[in-house]
């Protein structure tokens, strides 16, 4: 047994993993791990087939944050904007996010101001080959979508009827001090842009953020209207994979909701 070098070595709660290729122990906040063969090898890790990037392209891996603390514990709220703090098993799949993303090399890592997505950004960046002087870019414009008012509040408590409208971007029910479908877009996507200026054709990088901000990034590369997005899958700790051609401006979805499967429990991802 040694300790992987790319993980810290406090271990608290760890959990053996066993793949056609590679054993492992994989903790919360660390991880000692033993390997048969190097972890990228394993089958969970490898992930969805993926062409080399276009030299005329920019690569964006999209990656939402792992399973929270939800505020109304065994009464799962609507919490949105509010920097609630990541389960131990959100902290894993963060982890496990991070060690899928350390086959590739990314030019910068972004990412959303609040906790739980700064601190998968953090995870991704250490196991970088290519980390030693580069730091983690926070840009509001990443922030997840402020429910306001319904902050607090269970599905029954804002209305069936209420959360249909909201999801089909009637505005006029737009939570008082919060923010609607559209809205969120129209910052989302100037974020992205801003992501985008950062790079060169042949570059790529990595966002770290959150379900709607996900689905914002996503919707606009499949031509899926904003009413309509709201459907879209993204798993906690997921990544979504877009390439956008600098010459014609067409976007290219490789992959979506990608999530390594390294043997950890199921993640409680309602409301949010």
């Amino acid at each position: 047994l040694r300790h992987c070098a790319c993980c810290p070595c406090h271990v608290r709660h760890c959990r053996l993993l066993a793949c056609e290729d590679s054993i492992q122990l994989i903790a919360s906040n660390s991880a000692w791990v033993l390997l048969l063969e190097p972890l990228t090898k394993c089958k969970s890790m490898a992930g969805p087939d993926l062409p080399p990037l276009d030299p005329a392209s920019k690569r964006l891996f999209l990656v939402r944050h792992g399973e929270v603390i939800n505020p109304g514990g065994d009464r799962p709220v609507y919490y949105g904007a509010m920097d609630v703090p990541l389960s131990p098993l959100g902290e894993q799949e963060a982890q496990a996010a991070a060690m899928y993303l350390q086959q590739f090399d990314l030019d910068h890592v972004v990412c959303s101001p609040l906790s739980r997505a700064v601190y998968g950004a953090n995870e991704v960046l250490s196991r970088q080959r290519n980390a030693e002087g580069k730091d983690v870019v926070s840009l509001d414009g990443f922030t997840e979508l402020d429910r306001g008012e319904w902050c607090g509040k269970t599905k029954d408590e804002i209305g069936a009827e209420q959360m249909a409208r909201f999801d089909a971007c009637d505005e006029s029910v737009t939570p008082k001090g919060g923010e609607s479908y559209p809205f969120l877009k129209k910052r989302v996507l100037a974020a992205r842009d801003e992501t985008l200026k950062m790079l060169t054709p042949g570059q790529s990088a990595a966002i770290v953020s959150h379900l709607q901000v996900t689905r914002s990034i996503l919707s606009d590369a499949l031509q899926i209207p904003t009413d309509q997005m709201a459907s879209l899958p993204v798993a906690t700790a997921s990544v979504t994979c877009i390439d956008y051609n600098s010459e014609t401006g067409e976007q290219t979805v490789h992959f979506q909701s990608f999530k390594p499967d390294v043997g950890l429990q199921t993640s409680k991802d309602g409301a949010n």
